[in-house]
C-alpha cells in the first residue's frame, strides 16, 4: 500500500504535474458528458471536423501575436464559433446532406491553417503542441479558462437537458411542443466546438475525437439510459485523463496519446466484456 501511495504521489511534487492532472480530469469530465450527444446523434464526423478546423485561429493568433500563446485561446475559439455555424447553416439550407457540408467545410479551413503555417515557419514547431497536446504545459491561466467554459457547457447542457433530449431524439415531436430546434440546434454546434477549443491543449487536435467519442461509445455499451450513460461517460473520461497521465509520466510517452490510449484500452476491454456476456446469453437459450 505504501508502494502504490508513493508511486501516485512521486508526480504531484512538480507543480506542471498538478495542473496536468487537473487539466485532464476536467477535460474528461467535459468531453464525457457532451460527447454523449456526440455518440448518440451521430455527429462523429463533426467532431473529427472541428477538432481540425480551428487549427487556422490557431495559426493566425500565433502569427498576429508573434509567437506569444496567450491570444491563441480566443482565435481558437471566434474561429470553431464561426465555423459550427457555417456547418450548421451550410446543413439546414437542405441542398446537401450534413457529412457533405462539414467534409466542404473540414477540408476547406484545415488547408487554411496549413496555408497559414507555412508563412510562420518559426512557428510551425511551437504549433506541433496543439496538434499533439501539450498537458504538462497547460499554465494555472489555460486551466482557468478550462474549467470556466468546461462548467459553462456542462451547466447549459443540464439546464436544457429536456430540450436536447427531446430534438436530439425525435425533432418531429420538438416541433409538435413547438421547441425552437434549430436554435437547440445551432447551440449542441455551439457547446461542441467550445468543449474542443477549451480540451484541445490536453489531448491536441489529433487526438481529439478520441476524448469525444470512445468514453461515451464505452458507457453506452453498459447502459442504456441517457443520464447514467452521461455520469458513467464522465466518470471514464476522467479516470482515463488521470491514468494517461501517470502512464506518460512513468512510460515516457506523449501525455496526449497515453490518455487516448487509456480510453481505447477501457473501451476494448468493456468490448469484450459485453460480447462475451452476450455470447452466453444466447447459449443460455
Amino acid at each position: 500500500m505504501a508502494e502504490l501511495f508513493e508511486v501516485l504521489l512521486v508526480p504531484m511534487q512538480y507543480p506542471f504535474m498538478v495542473r496536468g492532472l487537473l487539466a485532464s480530469l476536467l477535460v474528461g469530465l467535459v468531453c464525457g458528458v457532451v460527447g454523449c450527444f456526440v455518440v448518440l446523434r451521430g455527429m462523429a464526423f463533426f467532431g473529427d471536423a472541428m477538432s481540425h478546423s480551428i487549427l487556422p485561429g490557431i495559426a493566425l493568433g500565433y502569427l498576429i501575436g508573434g509567437g506569444a500563446r496567450g491570444p491563441l485561446f480566443g482565435w481558437a475559439m471566434v474561429t470553431a464559433i464561426v465555423v459550427a455555424i457555417s456547418i450548421g447553416a451550410v446543413s439546414k439550407t437542405g441542398r446537401l446532406k450534413e457529412d457533405t457540408s462539414i467534409g466542404i467545410i473540414f477540408a476547406g479551413m484545415f488547408a487554411l491553417g496549413v496555408a497559414l503555417i507555412s508563412l510562420g515557419r518559426s512557428y510551425s514547431l511551437d504549433l506541433v503542441h496543439f496538434l499533439f497536446g501539450d498537458v504538462l504545459g497547460v499554465s494555472w491561466m489555460d486551466l482557468g479558462l478550462t474549467a470556466f467554459f468546461g462548467v459553462l457547457v456542462v451547466l447549459i447542457l443540464l439546464l436544457f437537458y429536456k430540450e436536447f433530449l427531446v430534438v436530439s431524439f425525435d425533432e418531429t415531436l420538438a416541433r409538435t411542443l413547438r421547441l425552437p430546434s434549430t436554435a437547440l440546434y445551432y447551440a449542441l454546434l455551439i457547446l461542441i466546438a467550445v468543449t474542443i477549443v477549451a480540451s484541445i491543449q490536453t489531448v491536441g487536435v489529433a487526438l481529439m475525437l478520441a476524448m469525444l467519442i470512445t468514453p461515451p461509445a464505452t458507457a453506452y455499451l453498459l447502459v442504456r439510459r441517457l443520464p447514467a450513460m452521461m455520469a458513467l461517460s464522465a466518470l471514464l473520461g476522467a479516470c482515463s485523463g488521470v491514468a494517461g497521465l501517470y502512464l506518460s509520466y512513468y512510460a515516457g510517452i506523449a501525455s496526449g496519446a497515453a490518455i487516448v490510449l487509456v480510453c481505447t484500452g477501457l473501451f476494448m476491454l468493456v468490448l469484450l466484456f459485453t460480447s462475451i456476456r452476450r455470447l452466453r446469453r444466447h447459449d443460455a437459450r
